[in-house]
């Protein structure tokens, strides 16, 4: 039997993870106010205009590494996106849908890729899916 510890969810005030539904309009609303969290030539006209957008914007984009279930390193990257000021009250007051504790599940994979069930451990993941973007939000993300 495989002794399993959630590397997340243990710390102080942070016991918890939450799967946090949003709707649609919100989500592409945060993705058109966004700028990325560092300069891209293929996204900004210059240094200058992609400072100006940053320092404007309120909702901050980043394309971290994917990894697999076991944590190897994947051929593609995720979005990462976050709020602050007027973006943080537009998410807390309209967006939000539903939110669920997923913890006791996040420690249900956990134990079953400990305990080398990876089969079991990627049918208690959500269902993922390509998410269609519209050709100028791709654009404003530098989804590419």
């Amino acid at each position: 039997m495989a002794i399993c510890i959630s590397r997340w969810a243990t710390k102080l005030s942070q016991e918890h993870i939450l799967a946090i539904q949003i709707t649609r309009a919100g989500f592409e609303e945060a993705l058109s106010l966004s700028c990325l969290s560092h300069f891209e030539a293929d996204v900004y006209a210059d240094h200058a205009t992609w400072a100006a957008r940053k320092e404007a914007s309120s909702v901050r984009v980043q394309w971290d590494p994917e990894r697999s279930i076991t944590l190897a390193p994947l051929p593609w990257r995720s979005i990462q996106v976050g709020l602050s000021g007027p973006a943080t009250r537009a998410y807390v007051n309209d967006w939000i849908v539903h939110i669920d504790d997923v913890t006791e599940r996040v420690r249900e994979i956990q134990c079953a890729i400990a305990g080398g069930a990876l089969d079991t451990a990627r049918s208690l993941l959500p269902a993922e899916r390509p998410y269609p973007l519209p050709v100028g939000l791709a654009l404003t993300i530098g989804a590419h």
